[in-house]
């Protein structure tokens, strides 16, 4: 082989190496992508299931975990527990003999069995979220931070918006306090659809 064909060759063997790392390269890309942002529609309970849309919580990712940017209306001024549930529905179901709205969204989130209500990163539940604080008008827009989840993690699960506040304890009232489940919203799985009556989520534009 001259030095001419080696040299050719070298330069055919070079774009060809660049080549296949350029598309393996692209194949990646959208596996390190960012996830688009999730609008979950939010709507009232009633006893009989899902009732009038309240609203939405856009979940977006972001470096340090998620942010929730909340916009509802028609709520009671003052505070409000806000957690993420087990479940991917929004239904009543029945407890100690009686239809409860919102039952079927299950416990709060607690995949490390806590067992224990401490507020948003203490600890105890994952699901504990910071409260939310109504204004006067009953109309809130507001953007969460939660730091050390992302959209996987709470894929599947729902938003649930209570009649009381949260002291971020189990005293002296279990599950912060907060009483009633009064609002709800499903954050759907990938390719799921939702138990509950509520629309699933687009992503956001």
């Amino acid at each position: 082989m001259t030095a001419t064909t080696k040299s050719t060759a070298t330069k055919l063997f070079t774009m060809a190496a660049a080549s296949l790392l350029l598309g393996a390269s692209a194949l990646a890309a959208p596996g390190n992508a960012k996830p688009k942002p999730v609008k979950v529609p939010m709507h009232q309970l009633t006893p009989e299931g899902v009732a009038a849309s309240v609203g939405t919580v856009t979940v977006r990712q972001t470096k340090d975990g998620l942010e929730l940017a909340v916009e509802l209306t028609g709520l009671t001024p003052g505070e409000h527990g806000f957690h993420l549930h087990e479940n991917a529905s929004c239904e009543a179901a029945e407890k100690d003999g009686k239809t409860v709205p919102g039952q079927a969204a299950g416990p709060h989130w607690d995949p490390d069995a806590a067992k224990a209500h401490k507020g948003p990163g203490g600890g105890g539940h994952k699901g504990d979220l910071p409260k939310l604080v109504v204004p006067e008008k009953g109309k809130l827009r507001v953007k969460i931070p939660v730091s050390g989840l992302t959209l996987a993690d709470v894929a599947g699960k729902s938003l649930m918006v209570h009649a009381g506040g949260d002291n971020y304890s189990d005293a002296p009232k279990p599950l912060g306090g907060g009483g009633d489940r009064i609002v709800c919203g499903v954050i759907p799985a990938p390719g799921a659809t939702p138990v509950g009556g509520a629309p699933v989520p687009a992503p956001a534009k």
